[in-house]
C-alpha cells in the first residue's frame, strides 16, 4: 500500500471510529463536564487496566501513568507524518496550559513495540514536550491497552523492516478520578484543544 493510501486509511478508519463514539455514547443530565464537551462523548467504557514499559525500562501501570490530567495517545515513531503531527500539537496545546498554569501529563503508548524500544521512545517524546511520556511493552501488553481503550492498529503487509501500521487517531483525555472523559479529533488546533482542556481540569476541581 502506497504511502497516500495508508494515510487514507488511517484517517478512514479514525472517523468511523469517531461516529460509533458518537452514536453509541450518552450526555448524562449531571454530568459535569457538559459545558466543557466538544463532542457526544461523555466519557465510559475507555481506558482501563494496563501494564506498559516507561522509557527506562520500568514496568508500569494506568495507576503509576494517570496520576493527573492526561493525554493518551496511540502511535508508532516510524509513523511518517501523522503521529509526529498529532503529538506537535499535542504538546503545543500543552504548553500553553503550562503558560496558564495549568498541568496535564502527555503520554505516547506505541503500537509498533517491535521497533519502539524504551530508548527509541524516549528519543522521540523529547523532541516533543519534557513531560511527555513513551510507553512501550511487550505485543500482549500493548495489545491488551488498546482494546482497553478502544484503539485500532495493523501492520501493512510488505517490507519487514520499513512497514507502516494502520491505526486510529484520537487522543483521549483522562482524570484520575474520572477516568475517560472526552476524546480529541486530530483537526482541533492547539489554542482550541487547551481552552477545552483547561475547562475539563477547571471543573474536576
Amino acid at each position: 500500500m502506497s504511502k497516500a493510501l495508508a494515510i487514507g486509511a488511517t484517517v478512514g478508519i479514525a472517523a468511523l471510529v469517531g461516529v460509533t463514539f458518537a452514536v453509541t455514547s450518552f450526555l448524562k443530565p449531571d454530568d459535569k463536564f457538559a459545558q466543557c464537551r466538544q463532542s457526544q462523548a461523555a466519557g465510559g467504557a475507555i481506558g482501563g487496566p494496563f501494564t506498559l514499559v516507561n522509557e527506562d525500562g520500568v514496568e508500569v501501570t494506568d495507576q503509576d501513568v494517570i496520576t493527573s490530567p492526561t493525554l493518551v495517545y496511540f502511535g508508532y515513531t516510524f509513523c511518517p507524518d501523522i503521529c509526529p503531527m498529532d503529538n506537535m500539537r499535542n504538546a503545543q496545546a500543552i504548553y500553553e496550559l503550562d503558560d496558564r498554569g495549568v498541568e496535564v501529563q502527555p503520554v505516547f503508548i506505541t503500537i509498533d513495540p517491535a521497533r519502539d524500544t524504551p530508548e527509541v521512545m524516549k528519543e522521540f517524546t523529547e523532541n516533543f514536550h519534557e513531560r511527555m511520556l513513551g510507553l512501550t511493552g511487550t505485543e500482549e501488553q500493548v495489545a491488551a491497552a488498546s482494546q482497553a481503550y478502544k484503539t485500532y492498529y495493523a501492520k501493512q503487509e510488505g517490507d519487514p523492516e520499513y512497514y507502516l501500521v494502520d491505526h486510529s487517531t484520537f487522543t483521549y483525555l483522562m482524570l484520575p478520578e474520572e477516568g475517560f472523559v472526552d476524546f480529541f479529533r486530530r483537526e482541533m488546533e492547539p489554542e482550541e484543544m487547551a481552552d477545552v482542556l483547561q475547562c475539563f481540569v477547571e471543573a474536576a476541581t
